[in-house]
């Protein structure tokens, strides 16, 4: 029979599930210390504790028995909300359950209102942030030091929640969105029609590629732009800044991606202004881009007012070795 596990509001009377799903967690870390009393109160009240700062707290049980928890409160600042104290039993990982679980959550700040959300989790919890950056969070900021028992550095990640954002990533923030733009890369070219991918696109080389992206942006050298839609990162922009000294003035869009289930929606004009807006900021007022032929780059392109600038016949090639001419469009 399928596992049935339930997911319901957590209350006061939970405190005995919320200290083993913390604690068993924490344990599966050297040097990471558990102590209740010292630490964290708030776990022999916790739904109040939520409660008390506009929050709520989730608990998920199967026949009884608790396998994952989750809360979320508001920031009072941004519109934002915060997850708090996500946990899951190792039992219940790779289920599901997780996803559900954060899902309850957001769901849950987006009807107050929220817009985006942010967590922090321990540099030590690797794990945790597969999990978050397939969610399409994204590291920001410092590490924050935490004054407790543990010595714990904690990463801060944040996403949109709502609407149609478009966001320019730091060095950290490529670095964590590697996965989730691999698979957005790799969606994009079994498409066809890339100019730099055959169609069946290994996923280590598309991590390989975004590694390097992300690099080169800790450099300088490059701008990346990601786009989501609700709370799903779904699409992304580069804008190559390395040019000659004599054209310092000008920058090469390229990798310009929508997630194919995401298309049609306004994102790719979205991340178009976006990068005219970036570029002009840097004094880069000549742009070009090179799209294939009769994709549906071109129609893009041309709504936003870019004009065409010649034509390249067989540029790269397809899997089965036809030529695709390529269309370069530029703004000035």
């Amino acid at each position: 029979m399928p596992r049935v596990v339930l997911i319901r509001a957590g209350t006061d009377s939970d405190t005995a599930a919320y200290i083993r799903l913390i604690g068993e967690a924490w344990g599966e870390y050297p040097g990471v210390i558990f102590d209740v009393d010292a630490e964290l109160p708030e776990l022999y009240r916790l739904a109040s504790w939520f409660a008390e700062a506009g929050g709520r707290v989730w608990l998920a049980e199967e026949d009884g028995r608790a396998l994952g928890m989750v809360g979320t409160r508001p920031l009072g600042a941004d519109a934002a909300f915060e997850i708090c104290k996500m946990y899951v039993d190792r039992a219940a990982r790779g289920s599901g359950l997780a996803q559900r679980l954060i899902e309850t959550a957001e769901a849950h700040a987006r009807a107050q209102g929220a817009q985006r959300m942010v967590l922090w989790t321990d540099t030590r919890f690797e794990a945790a942030h597969r999990f978050y950056e397939k969610q399409s969070y994204i590291r920001q900021g410092a590490v924050r030091i935490l004054d407790d028992l543990s010595k714990s550095l904690e990463f801060r990640y944040a996403k949109p929640l709502t609407g149609l954002v478009v966001e320019m990533l730091d060095g950290a923030a490529a670095s964590s969105a590697e996965r989730r733009l691999s698979d957005i890369m790799i969606g994009c070219v079994a498409q066809g029609g890339s100019l730099h991918w055959r169609q069946r696109l290994a996923p280590d080389t598309a991590r390989a590629q975004m590694r390097r992206v992300a690099a080169e942006v800790a450099a300088q050298q490059r701008l990346l732009l990601a786009a989501w839609a609700g709370t799903r990162l779904a699409g992304s922009i580069q804008i190559d800044l390395a040019m000659a000294e004599s054209q310092a003035h000008r920058a090469v869009l390229q990798d310009w991606r929508v997630e194919p289930a995401m298309r049609r929606q306004g994102m790719g004009l979205a991340l178009l202004a976006g990068a005219e807006a970036a570029a002009a900021r840097l004094g880069r007022r000549l742009l070009s881009l090179e799209t294939p032929a009769g994709g549906s780059g071109e129609r893009l392109l041309l709504a936003a007012g870019w004009r065409e600038a010649g034509r390249i016949p067989g540029l790269a090639l397809d899997a089965a070795g036809a030529g695709i001419e390529a269309v370069r469009y530029i703004r000035a």
